[in-house]
């Protein structure tokens, strides 16, 4: 019975600390993104969590776009943003104090390491 209980209590604990983690994700961060052709471009993430749901919006030229079909495994998440007609896909982990993101379109792909806006007064 004991040994039952514990068992229990440690994959309770478990599970809690991986949701505390990936909650961490929450709120704004902020990136470059260098294109193979040298150009430079701002990222810019608003991220929400809903249990293993990610949502929000990406910051784009064409203004914020919503973040879809966002999922959260672990420490590990995807999701796309869509562009008129071209979807762009991400992939990343979540590091604490850094998400590393993976960016997809068009047969192009590039990494990016995102840190946590500053807090606005």
């Amino acid at each position: 019975m004991k040994k039952t209980f514990l068992t229990l209590a440690l994959v309770t604990v478990c599970i809690a600390v991986c949701f505390a983690a990936i909650a961490g994700i929450a709120g704004k961060w902020e990136g470059k993104l260098k294109t193979e052709t040298g150009e430079i471009y701002p990222l810019l993430y608003n991220f929400q969590i809903d249990g293993d749901k990610l949502t929000g919006t990406a910051k784009t030229p064409k203004g914020d776009m919503p973040i879809e079909d966002g999922k959260i495994t672990g420490d590990s998440f995807k999701f796309t943003v869509s562009i008129e007609d071209i979807h762009i896909a991400h992939t990343g982990k979540f590091y604490g104090d850094s998400v590393g993101v993976d960016i997809e379109a068009n047969g192009s792909k590039v990494h990016s390491t995102l840190k946590r806006c500053p807090p606005t007064p």
